[in-house]
């Protein structure tokens, strides 16, 4: 019985290990799409290039792509790129630090590893239940620590900027704009920049 135990204790901490590398190599993917997708689109304007910089962890990725859409439709010369708007400081450091941390202990915990013994001091109670509860202390660490780490890197931005002249900041503000202002930003840094942006019905 107490081999059967184990062995199940056993799975179910390779499974969680398995669902950490999952979430992680899955949240580099659409990063990567990201950037993959937004370096794609310097191509398709001549003269403008629009620069979105937005909280991914805020979950405006979707906000870009909406107006992104909108805004190349309405100027077809326009280029919108979107990236993700790193916090500046210390957060972004601290979460990749936390990142490190939580596999180092996932890790430590599946080993059975008492790290504390390394140490030369006593072995807390908590360790000796994380230890004898491998698979919710796994799950557990896991998900307060992406908690965490969203927190840390969760800025609320979404900054807008045409030919590297800025045209709205949330950060700022504390609102996303509606498109009819954003729309008539646009054109007035177009006109007092002397640009001249083809109408809707620009043949390509």
């Amino acid at each position: 019985m107490p081999l059967t135990s184990n062995y199940c204790v056993l799975v179910g901490c390779i499974a969680v290990l398995i669902t950490c590398f999952v979430i992680s190599a899955d949240s580099y993917a659409e990063a990567s799409e990201n950037e993959g997708e937004s370096l794609s689109k310097i191509g398709q304007g001549v003269g403008h290039i629009m620069n979105i910089y937005y909280c991914y962890s805020c979950g405006y990725r979707k906000v870009f792509e909406d107006y992104a859409g909108i805004i190349q439709q309405k100027y077809p010369e326009v280029s919108v790129i979107g990236s993700n708007y790193d916090p500046p400081g210390f957060n972004m450091y601290l979460s990749r630090l936390i990142g490190l941390g939580k596999m180092v202990l996932i890790m430590c915990i599946l080993s059975g590893l008492n790290i504390f013994a390394w140490l030369n001091k006593p072995q807390p109670t908590w360790w000796s239940w994380c230890l004898e509860n491998k698979l919710y202390a796994c799950m557990m660490m896991f998900f307060v620590a992406n908690m965490i780490e969203g927190q840390l890197v969760s800025s609320g931005a979404f900054e807008i900027s045409l030919n590297n002249i800025p045209l709205w900041s949330k950060l700022e503000t504390g609102r996303i704009p509606q498109p009819p202002e954003l729309f008539q930003i646009i054109d007035n840094t177009l006109h007092f920049s002397k640009m001249d942006v083809p109408n809707a019905n620009f043949a390509q």
